[in-house]
């Protein structure tokens, strides 16, 4: 009966050890989570404290103390690859812009194109590009029109490199909008241009009735 009695005690301070643990881990775990003032609790110190230099810090590894050091001949940065120039500039090799866009327009990529261009610039440009967007209510220069002669004979490349860098009082949009983005942008505005001014030879014989 003493044996049994020493058992039963033994286990039940092994049950209460082990709700102390378990109890300390949910504390700890509660403790970490909540907003506090005091340091964190840091089990590996090295997921907080990692060997790497910030921008613009010293550094007494290089003999100029500057952490920041300038690009190795040769080198770039990952997915900075831009064999292409004209795809990624809209530029040929003589700094004239493309007139067609290096890139194949398929039905995606208008779709594409049309909902980029309902983000970025049918505010400013309207959803079928006569510069009469939303903006222009609330005191914005209106852009100009899409379907004037003078836009339709720009470039392929000067459309790109306008929504890439921006000119007079529209924003670059370069950062907002990868670069293939950028292609379907301007595809899609060349349908906006070709569904305001296209000539009635290219409208199937059935549905040319229906224009008014």
């Amino acid at each position: 009966m003493q044996i049994k009695n020493s058992a039963d005690h033994f286990n039940k301070r092994i049950a209460m050890g082990l709700c102390s643990v378990l109890i300390g881990i949910l504390i700890t775990g509660c403790y970490r989570g909540l907003p506090h003032d005091d340091e964190p609790i840091e089990i590996i110190r090295d997921m907080y404290d990692q060997p790497k230099y910030n921008p613009q810090s010293q550094s007494k590894f290089f003999p100029d103390s500057m952490t920041m050091r300038p690009i190795e001949a040769g080198t770039m940065a990952q997915g900075q690859l831009q064999e292409d120039s004209t795809y990624f500039t809209g530029f040929v090799k003589d700094s004239t812009y493309v007139k067609i866009m290096p890139a194949h327009m398929t039905l995606a990529m208008l779709e594409r194109g049309e909902e980029r261009f309902n983000i970025y610039c049918s505010p400013c440009h309207s959803r079928v590009g006569d510069g009469n967007g939303i903006v222009i209510q609330y005191g914005f220069v209106p852009p100009p029109s899409y379907h004037t002669d003078a836009i339709r004979q720009l470039p392929d490349g000067q459309i790109f490199d306008v929504i890439t860098n921006g000119i007079r009082t529209m924003p670059m949009y370069g950062r907002q909008a990868q670069v293939a983005d950028r292609w379907a942008i301007v595809a899609y505005i060349r349908a906006l241009q070709l569904s305001q001014n296209a000539p009635l030879d290219i409208i199937p014989p059935g549905e040319r009735t229906k224009i008014k």
